[in-house]
């Protein structure tokens, strides 16, 4: 059982960290789930009191600590190697911040959950692809995870976990074993051997064309697209 925590002061991250790992979690996710909306606050300095958190945590439990983080950074691969020589043993990506929207009527702002689909997989499967081998830390990619053909894309781009909830809430934990059941279908049919055998095999590091994960490639989609009748 891994325990998730979402804090609000630096003594209460520490105190309820603690309180988890007393309570038998086998590890931690810290949820950092904290949005700059004040203008004088620089990314240096959000970055550096993530650190700072992830650090004083990581000092109190002796359980393995993973960070759930946002995809908003200006140097994410940097932030992702700072979080991991911070302490932290695995990053999840990414953090899912729900948006805001208006009620003209009301004129209230008004808070909307949805389900993800699998096209949401797309940012998280790319920087897990460019982020494999370049940091310490496992790497866990939440959101868009809806069947096993995308928890083998995820596996592929590098992803030790995928963590799978719409797809639950959805359709019930049932969905759980029909998921594996259609993974190892999958990985049978294709000859492997195993999991491990596909990870990283379609990061950015072990692609022909690594190319493919940065901007230069929207030339390559849009002539794609231009070509479709």
């Amino acid at each position: 059982m891994i325990g998730s925590l979402n804090g609000i002061s630096p003594g209460g991250w520490v105190k309820y960290a603690k309180k988890i790992q007393q309570a038998g979690a086998a590890a931690l996710e810290l949820n950092l789930y904290f949005l700059s909306t004040d203008p004088n606050v620089t990314s240096e300095t959000l970055e550096r009191n993530y650190c700072y958190l992830v650090r004083m945590v990581k000092q109190e439990i002796s359980i393995p600590l993973a960070v759930k983080v946002h995809p908003f950074f200006t140097a994410l691969p940097n932030v992702a190697r700072q979080l991991a020589d911070a302490g932290a043993d695995g990053l999840v990506l990414f953090n899912r911040f729900y948006q805001p929207d208006f009620n003209i009527n009301e004129l209230t702002v008004d808070g909307d959950l949805t389900y993800s689909n699998s096209k949401d997989l797309l940012l998280p499967l790319r920087w897990a692809a460019i982020l494999h081998g370049q940091v310490k830390a496992d790497l866990a990619i939440t959101t868009g995870v809806h069947n096993h053909e995308d928890v083998v894309k995820a596996m592929m781009a590098g992803a030790k976990v995928t963590c799978i909830a719409s797809e639950v809430l959805a359709r019930g934990l049932g969905r759980l074993g029909q998921i594996e059941k259609d993974l190892a279908a999958w990985i049978d049919e294709h000859e492997y051997e195993s999991v491990q055998q596909m990870q990283g095999s379609m990061s950015q590091k072990n692609v022909a064309e690594p190319a493919a994960f940065e901007r230069a490639n929207y030339i390559k989609v849009l002539q794609n697209w231009s070509e479709t009748p």
